[in-house]
């Protein structure tokens, strides 16, 4: 989002906002946490639109009342901690609320009044919603030279959570809803590090448990709880092929990792046919898009290959 300051005027209000926010604040950006005002839900939460006074927005992540937050001080440093992270390709996280408050609960027959921890995680603004909303729509469905910018910042961004961090991040969640648009049409991958808020058994738990989220979770992962930064892998590769071919994957009980989509024919005359207007050098990119995806949803997750081999594919540093 751009914002007063990056235009060279003003400071934006949201840069002088303080990193941990008050929930009463929160409350008044949000209009109460109104439906009206609700952008999105996961595994983990609900996200609304904050407006602020200046008329910037914010993103406000509520978490749902079950999640299973860290201890306090083991929740502020980890949430500190992901404020640090910078990339043009990973959404920004730009505040917190970790609070409690007095709640009425009904326990056995009568109403007690118990203290409830608040948890809420609060990211940049997203003007252009989420991948699930653009690619699959043939109204609105971009041209293929961005949707090959998507692709390579997408990849550029897990490349930075897997191998630029001091300890690699697993996104454990990499789905056309977790990929934001910002008004340039510049994705940024998002709810990245909830597997350290969480835990990575219980964000699994959680993952599965989302209908939203299955088609994307590589088959080890899914079945026997393996997590690794193979798993992201597999993830992305099912997203490649969904942006490349503009057809979703729709996956079912049976078929939670997408394995139908992913067995589909995807021949040079099939990919041909959907690009039919692209010059050679554009078609060449659709293969490799494809050739990279297919590599990515091996069965055997020690051939499927690597994010550096990825971003240096897509950069055109090594043939196709």
């Amino acid at each position: 989002m751009a914002t007063d300051a990056s235009r060279g005027g003003t400071p934006s209000l949201l840069s002088t906002l303080p990193k941990e926010l008050p929930l009463d604040f929160l409350k008044e950006i949000t209009d109460g946490f109104s439906p009206e005002r609700k952008l999105g839900k996961g595994a983990f939460g609900t996200v609304y639109k904050g407006i602020l006074q200046n008329g910037e927005m914010i993103a406000v992540k509520k978490l749902a009342d079950n999640s299973p937050v860290a201890p306090e001080k083991q929740f502020q440093n980890e949430v500190v901690n992901l404020m640090a992270v910078q990339h043009e390709n990973i959404v920004k996280l730009v505040g917190y609320c970790h609070q409690a408050q007095k709640k009425v609960i009904e326990h056995n027959g009568r109403y007690i009044l118990v203290d409830v921890v608040e948890s809420l995680l609060c990211y940049e603004y997203a003007p252009n919603g989420n991948l699930d909303k653009c690619i699959f729509d043939t109204s609105s469905r971009p041209d293929w030279k961005t949707c090959f910018n998507i692709i390579k910042g997408i990849c550029q961004g897990l490349h930075f959570l897997h191998k630029e961090m001091d300890k690699p991040i697993v996104h454990l969640d990499l789905q056309p809803a977790n990929i934001l648009l910002d008004d340039n049409m510049v994705p940024k991958i998002s709810d990245f590090g909830l597997s350290r808020l969480f835990g990575e058994e219980q964000t699994r738990i959680n993952t599965i448990n989302v209908v939203g989220a299955k088609g994307y979770m590589a088959p080890e992962y899914l079945y026997r709880g393996e997590i690794s930064t193979r798993s992201d892998i597999y993830s992305l590769g099912v997203l490649i092929m969904e942006i490349t071919t503009g057809e979703k994957n729709f996956s079912s009980e049976k078929d939670m990792s997408a394995r139908d989509f992913v067995r589909q024919t995807w021949t040079d005359e099939h990919i041909a046919s959907k690009y039919s207007s692209l010059d050679a050098g554009s078609l060449q990119e659709v293969k490799t898009c494809i050739d990279i995806g297919l590599k990515c949803v091996d069965i055997d997750q020690r051939k499927r290959t690597s994010i550096v081999e990825i971003v240096d594919k897509l950069n055109g540093r090594h043939a196709p």
